[in-house]
């Protein structure tokens, strides 16, 4: 990992009826950019992503994706409309910071549910993205949200069961669509109480790898309420692209160049949805590190060094220095292996 670095510019882009969506640039300005699209949904920023990219070679972009972050409104707003926020409108979002900040294409990175984000921004804009790297991948497909929502329960039964409990479920109704319920319910205690039990939920499904350390963040209630709505949103929604949505549209990005990297042990996210997305997408490599599980340092090195090589292969014909606002000060309260792409091509 490249040495921490703060942003040189950021600001507040205005994308209609009321949404401001936080952006951050840093590293080179005159560099190759690439964008950064961070978990969740919900998650927000934190910095520790800006250190996998060389910043000398590499414009660095990232955003909070919109009702979450630095983004106004938040989700949690007694005003915000939740049937605006869909994976499409996220597009747009990105496609209006492209614009804004001059760039033509770049490489996108996402992390796990920002897979998901980075692969159906590309499917929708294919001549704007030069290559990708997807670390612990997701297609938010209703099989995976199934998987992580219902059947991992026979991994972990009795905490499970308080988990499927805390829901407050019909007779017959997916725990998933329970929790969203919940999330929009107009009292502010039933709200607090689903998030606060889905949060425990988030750390136990990635349990398995035996260095795994609770998530410090989900001790802020603000947070919680924040993560939950949104991650029941989407799951409940299929990330709004239909049951098997990523994969059925393969062919549009078949020819960009990817780096997919799993950890073998994410029991969370299993190297199913990885493999499969591998075998249908001949200009991709996949890495499976052995050791970790949904994240962790060895992925990160994987990350760092997919980076790397797509900096130094890549030729973007763009010589000019993007179009970034002045710097603005916001303030807001092991061991891997590698299989070679389906067409014999190791990258």
């Amino acid at each position: 990992m490249f040495p921490a670095l703060e942003p040189f510019a950021s600001g507040l882009l205005g994308v209609g009826e009321g949404t401001e969506i936080y952006w951050e640039a840093s590293g080179n300005p005159k560099g190759k950019p690439a964008l950064y699209l961070h978990g969740g949904p919900g998650s927000g920023l934190k910095a520790g992503y800006r250190r996998q990219f060389d910043p000398n070679k590499f414009l660095i972009v990232a955003l909070d994706q919109r009702g979450c972050g630095r983004s106004r409104p938040l989700v949690t707003d007694p005003s915000y409309e939740l049937s605006t926020n869909t994976t499409q409108t996220m597009i747009g979002d990105i496609e209006a910071l492209r614009i804004h900040l001059g760039v033509d294409t770049w490489l996108v990175n996402g992390v796990s549910w920002g897979t998901t984000l980075a692969l159906a921004y590309a499917q929708a804009h294919p001549t704007r993205v030069n290559s990708l790297v997807l670390f612990a991948v997701t297609t938010t497909s209703r099989g995976e949200v199934d998987w992580i929502t219902e059947e991992i329960g026979r991994i972990f039964p009795r905490e499970w069961e308080e988990y499927a409990d805390a829901s407050g479920r019909r007779p017959g109704q997916r725990v998933v669509d329970a929790y969203a319920e919940r999330m929009a319910d107009p009292d502010g205690a039933v709200r607090e109480r689903a998030a606060a039990a889905w949060c425990r939920w988030e750390d136990v499904h990635v349990s398995l790898d035996p260095r795994h350390v609770p998530n410090p963040r989900y001790d802020d209630p603000a947070f919680r309420l924040v993560l939950t709505t949104l991650v029941t949103h989407f799951w409940s929604n299929s990330a709004f692209l239909g049951d098997h949505g990523i994969l059925d549209r393969m062919n549009v990005i078949a020819h960009i160049p990817a780096v997919l990297i799993h950890g073998k042990l994410d029991v969370s996210s299993p190297l199913s949805t990885a493999w499969n997305l591998h075998q249908n997408w001949p200009n991709s490599e996949l890495v499976v590190v052995e050791e970790d599980g949904h994240g962790g340092d060895l992925m990160g090195t994987e990350w760092s060094k997919a980076n790397a090589r797509f900096a130094d292969s890549m030729s973007l014909g763009q010589s000019d220095e993007v179009k970034c606002s002045p710097p603005k000060l916001i303030e807001f309260g092991s061991n891997s292996y590698q299989f070679p792409s389906s067409s014999g091509e190791n990258r």
